[in-house]
């Protein structure tokens, strides 16, 4: 057979071969559209016991804590300024994304581990360094966190616990303030969350892969808000030996596999910038000598509990102990629903005192209640830098025993004391709800009341709950939630409409003697606020250890050309909350005269400019783009640079200005170094100051000294 015969039959074969390659190349997309379409219906259907409204309810769920999270989310500008310009850096370098450096030349970090500005930095590389890029990541993270505890509860409840769990989180109003923030909390919550769902996995079964997860998630934490993350180790840890199924050699052995996942997750990064010299690096913010595991255990670390935070401000508030979680300003955070938790988990504890050893009902009230009575406890007493936004970290385990509670005592509420309990919980947490609504005067006078009325008819009506139909009862139930709930929603609803901005801030209204909306200062505008309200409070804008209201550290209470003497010589700036251009706590909005200089001399510089302290720095950098020295870190007590260093970088050209009136020139803290102090009159002395704007500059360009 000839040439000519064979080449229609190869062709005709391979027209075959090409129909049923496009056929197979069909059928296998159509089978992955088919098990796509599968894996939507699953997360529609959600479990099979599940019933048919579980899953849409969840979806709305996240849904409105989605818009909760995100509505309105650019009026808070570039929130805390400090975190934000360190997300500007990162979005630069990739040197300053790895270190968590204030600024993309690496001159110092932030106080804390990267962990938390990854995200933000990556968004801004994504979509371009804007207040939504940077804000938006958390707000996500909160949804995420929303989820994993719904999952968690739902393990051992029913679907409307899990789903009031996802509530009361969601609403926690210092849960809406925080995931609408850029401070290292919200990832930090979304960790400690996805751990605490690792370990009622892991107690469930008889496998390490859980409990190695739960490690890894906690361990990461770690570089999110280091030591903090910490304070549920030995809650998980005791909890999985207690109540795990297998041996006890099992269970050791299996604990330590975490705990090296642990080391692992939290160390990695701490090993690397061990392994870095000190001058191919920044220098590590927060810490005298330059060292990671001095600003964890000391400054990040055990000083936060002895108040002895070598270059910390120190907590000004004087309110340690057992009250403070219920506190003027920290009650209307957080603790709305911490009676009612506190008397579920012994509830729950109660109810199931008769559970055999493993029983993951028993190991979930435990987990849950160890996680909120541990960190509360800490955060009562701990007498060093304190915050009321750090009580987000009690959010998720309230939030889980309110719903595992109520499920537990609703199973039984055709017996007496179940009912009573019940209805005292309602009782209990409408009271307190009054009182925390009482502390906001003026803000909707009308709520407290009939949160008040509705809560007592509806522990009325549980606590007759034998008695009632279910039409009835299922009314006074929608009447009880309303009344838990309406308190927290309320604060929450008005932390998303408020912009807030600064190194400090708090959810919900001004109350009395507390803070104001987008503040987390108590008092007036300055940086501190009037000492009405507060313990030992320090008059407005005197740091501890100026007892004539003068600056300490020898300083001059204003520096040449600043206007009225206040940080940054200009007006308060930066929205609610503001702090102007050199304030201690708040980056504040340079005026469009020194920004425009800076920008001019900047290409020939590495750092557009220097200030003391990273929020006078960060504001300045956020507004023209170019790195600005945080000089002395956070507080400007650090001793970075040094005044040798700081000289040398002058005379090569590599810092363009001088700003006057950082935070740290007149508000320095009691301990840590006086570099900047020395920086800034060896700058007086030897520049001539000039007024930009209302903003006092020093020319720091060769030959201009």
């Amino acid at each position: 057979m000839g040439a000519g015969e064979r080449d229609p039959r190869r062709r005709g074969r391979v027209r075959r071969r090409r129909r049923v390659g496009v056929v197979g190349r069909a059928a296998v997309q159509a089978g992955r559209l088919v098990r796509a379409g599968g894996a939507a219906a699953r997360l529609w259907r959600g479990r099979a016991d599940d019933p048919s409204w579980a899953r849409p309810a969840l979806l709305a769920l996240l849904a409105a804590a989605g818009v909760l999270y995100t509505w309105g989310l650019g009026a808070s500008g570039w929130a805390n300024a400090f975190y934000s310009a360190a997300a500007q850096a990162g979005a630069v370098s990739w040197k300053a994304f790895f270190f968590g450096a204030s600024d993309a030349a690496g001159a110092i970090t932030v106080d804390k581990a990267p962990g938390a500005l990854w995200p933000m930095a990556l968004s801004a590389r994504i979509f371009g360094v804007n207040p939504w890029s940077v804000l938006v990541p958390q707000a996500l993270m909160g949804v995420a966190t929303v989820g994993v505890l719904h999952a968690a509860v739902r393990r051992r409840s029913p679907a409307w616990a899990a789903l009031l769990a996802g509530a009361v989180l969601a609403l926690t109003p210092v849960a809406a303030l925080m995931f609408r923030f850029n401070n290292p909390d919200a990832l930090l919550v979304l960790l400690l969350t996805l751990g605490a769902y690792g370990m009622v996995r892991a107690q469930e079964g008889a496998g390490a892969g859980w409990l190695v997860f739960a490690g890894a998630c906690v361990g990461a934490g770690f570089l999110a808000k280091m030591l903090q993350a910490f304070l549920v180790v030995p809650v998980f840890a005791l909890v999985y030996l207690v109540a795990a199924p297998g041996t006890v050699g099992r269970r050791l052995w299996r604990l330590l596999a975490a705990g090296a996942a642990l080391v692992a997750a939290a160390g990695w990064w701490v090993a690397a910038v061990a392994l870095v010299p000190a001058s191919s690096r920044p220098y590590i913010g927060g810490s005298q000598h330059d060292s990671v595991l001095e600003l964890a255990l000391g400054y990040n670390g055990l000083g936060r509990l002895s108040g002895e935070e070598t270059g910390g401000l120190g907590n000004l508030d004087g309110d340690a102990g057992w009250a403070r979680m219920f506190g003027p300003v920290i009650g209307g955070q957080v603790s709305w629903l911490l009676p009612a938790a506190l008397v579920l988990l012994v509830a729950g504890l109660w109810a199931t005192r008769r559970a055999p050893r493993t029983d993951p009902a028993r190991a979930a009230f435990a987990l849950w209640g160890g996680w909120l009575l541990v960190t509360a406890a800490v955060f009562s007493f701990m007498r060093g830098i304190f915050h009321e936004y750090y009580t987000v970290a009690l959010a998720p385990a309230v939030a889980a025993l309110a719903g595992m509670g109520a499920a537990v005592l609703w199973e039984r509420r055709r017996t007496a004391a179940a009912a009573v309990v019940l209805a005292a919980v309602v009782a209990v947490t409408s009271v307190w709800a009054f009182v925390l609504l009482g502390r906001a005067p003026g803000w909707h006078p009308w709520l407290g009341p009939v949160v008040l009325v509705c809560g007592l008819a509806g522990a009325a009506g549980l606590a007759a709950a034998r008695l009632l139909g279910a039409r009835v009862l299922a009314g006074v139930v929608v009447v009880a939630l309303a009344a838990c709930l309406a308190g927290p929603a309320a604060y929450a609803a008005d932390t998303a409409r408020t912009p807030h901005s600064g190194a400090i801030v708090t959810a919900g209204p001004r109350t009395a003697g507390g803070s104001g909306p987008g503040r987390g200062v108590r008092g007036g505008p300055g940086p501190w606020g009037p000492a009405a309200g507060r313990a030992g409070g320090a008059r407005p804008g005197v740091m501890p250890g100026s007892p004539s209201g003068g600056p300490p550290g020898g300083l001059p209470g204003g520096v040449p050309g600043s206007a009225a003497g206040l940080p940054g010589g200009g007006p308060r700036g930066g929205g609610p909350g503001g702090g102007g251009p050199g304030g201690l706590l708040d980056a504040g909005r340079p005026g469009a005269e020194v920004t425009a200089v800076l920008k001019a001399g900047a290409a020939s510089s590495t750092w557009a400019a220097a200030a003391v302290g990273s929020n006078a720095a960060a504001g300045y950098q956020l507004a023209t783009g170019r790195p600005v020295m945080a000089v002395g870190g956070f507080n400007g007590t650090d001793p970075a640079p040094t005044l040798a260093e700081f000289q040398r970088l002058v005379r090569g050209g590599r810092i363009g200005y001088f700003i006057a009136g950082g935070g740290g020139t007149g508000m320095r803290a009691a301990s840590g170094s006086d570099a900047a102090r020395r920086i800034t009159a060896w700058v007086q002395a030897s520049f001539t100051a000039t007024a930009v704007g209302g903003t006092t500059l020093y020319d720091l360009t060769p030959g201009a000294g």
